[in-house]
């Protein structure tokens, strides 16, 4: 027998003899050994066998569990335990039947509590101890055998990581004008001044209001902010407002002997708003429009909200930043069908943490007419140079036919569902690639063949008729 078919015997012997000596479920998480009213970690489980096993298996409090074909969380775990949860001594490929824990995918010891598992190292040994000296960490999902994620038991992403080219809604709560910020041509100045000029009531009221300076003033294109005839311009482009306020009250007392000055912004916001959509670019920053551009790929969105506000203070007072991915483009995972023989299609699908098998293949309306049912499986990567891969067997009539949930898994960021052809229908092709040159080849002897002998049976025709005499 293959060894597939020894772990499936070993298997079902390991679930029979669990289901005669166990009183309790062993949890959501896991094949329920027996219907009973009970599971295991339940006030009335009195059953020994159940262990310390929590809900969940291999989380927290999760001990070894050989009768429920589960894994090892503890260091204490030894190697019989380990062997016992269905792992094989080397997993370079490790496969998942859709059982609990043989084959499931994840190595026999994980870091409890941590969420994330780890499957074997570089040298094909179990993980033992935790998830150090090579182990592979397998983020994203809950650990312990059959515990990864599905149609009914999903999980949630990590934190996502901005990427190019995700689109992020950027908005800037304050757009205040710093005080240092300088002046430039269509700013628009307060100016009040005491103690100016007096005022003849017989004068005009032109020739009055000349003589006050209290309103709004601009700051026009050649950089001069014009006071009136009375008072003259002033320069005041490039200037902060410290220094406008200098010089305005220089210029002030060649008229007034002890002016009153008061020179403030009409408007204090900035005039940039930044607010909207803004694309993560190639090289890995957004723009920020008249302020430049922001470093943001690899954060998070609280590092880059923290980088977009250290960015603007130098230009707006006080910034708080509001930031949230508006598109996730950069967050995929890949259905490959095999076109039997005639190549492969790959189709690139967005991730957006709650797809499973089903929704994947519905995405492409439906399996492709020379597809396989029986061979349907999810290539997960694992980080290069660690000689380890993960790939999940997809049972996909169970799934339809059944309402199973067992391998409908949730596919996470980098999957690859692949889908193969019928071995009839790559059979045929193979065939048929030998076949079509030699046919080509027959096909045009037979029609040279057949023209010659038509032309030297007209001739013949032609031969025959010219000797009755016409």
């Amino acid at each position: 027998m293959k060894p597939e078919t020894h772990k499936l015997v070993f298997l079902m012997a390991g679930l029979l003899s669990s289901a005669t000596l166990v009183g309790c479920t062993s949890g959501p998480g896991m094949l329920r050994s027996n219907p009973r009213s009970h599971s295991c970690g339940d006030q009335s489980c009195s059953d020994p066998y159940c262990g310390d096993l929590s809900e969940f298996a291999m989380v927290d409090d999760a001990a070894c569990a050989p009768g429920f074909g589960g894994s090892c969380a503890t260091e204490g775990c030894s190697d019989g335990c380990a062997h016992s949860s269905g792992v094989a001594s080397a997993p370079v490929v490790i496969h998942d039947q859709g059982f609990g824990g043989v084959g499931s995918g994840l190595a026999a010891c994980a870091t409890p509590g941590s969420g994330s598992s780890c499957m074997a190292t570089a040298s094909g040994k179990p993980c033992q101890g935790g998830c150090g000296g090579g182990c592979v960490q397998q983020a994203g999902f809950r650990s312990g055998p059959s515990q990864l994620p599905r149609e009914l038991d999903k999980t949630t992403l990590p934190r996502h990581i901005i990427e190019p080219p995700d689109i992020l809604l950027i908005e800037a709560v304050d757009n205040l004008r710093l005080e240092s910020s300088r002046l430039q041509a269509g700013d628009s100045l307060v100016v009040q001044v005491g103690q100016t000029i007096p005022v003849d009531r017989t004068e005009g009221r032109v020739d009055q209001m000349f003589k006050v300076v209290n309103g709004v003033y601009s700051v026009n294109v050649d950089g001069y902010v014009d006071l009136g005839p009375e008072y003259g311009k002033v320069l005041m482009d490039g200037l902060t407002l410290d220094e406008a306020r200098a010089r305005m009250d220089k210029h002030l007392r060649r008229t007034l002997k002890s002016p009153k000055l008061y020179l403030a912004f009409a408007d204090a916001r900035t005039h940039q708003f930044i607010s909207g959509q803004h694309l993560v670019r190639p090289d890995g920053t957004v723009s920020l429009g008249t302020y430049g551009s922001v470093y943001v790929t690899g954060m998070t969105l609280e590092e880059a909200q923290f980088r977009v506000q250290q960015h603007l203070a130098a230009h707006i007072h006080r910034p708080q930043v509001s930031m949230d991915v508006l598109a996730y483009n950069s967050k995929y995972y890949y259905v490959i069908a095999d076109g039997g023989g005639a190549g492969e299609q790959v189709i690139r699908l967005p991730c957006t943490g709650n797809e499973t098998v089903l929704d994947a293949i519905a995405n492409i309306n439906g399996l492709p007419t020379v597809a396989s049912k029986s061979e349907i499986w999810i290539a997960r990567p694992a980080p290069a140079g660690t000689g380890a891969s993960q790939r999940l067997r997809v049972h996909w009539n169970d799934i339809v036919r059944g309402g199973t949930t067992d391998t409908n898994y949730q596919l996470l960021p980098g999957d690859r569902l692949y889908v193969k052809a019928d071995d009839l229908i790559v059979f045929d092709t193979w065939v048929a690639k030998i076949t079509a040159p030699w046919e080509r080849i027959f096909g045009f002897t037979i029609l040279g063949n057949g023209t010659v002998r038509a032309l030297q049976r007209g001739r013949a025709a032609q031969g025959a008729g010219g000797g009755i005499g016409f």
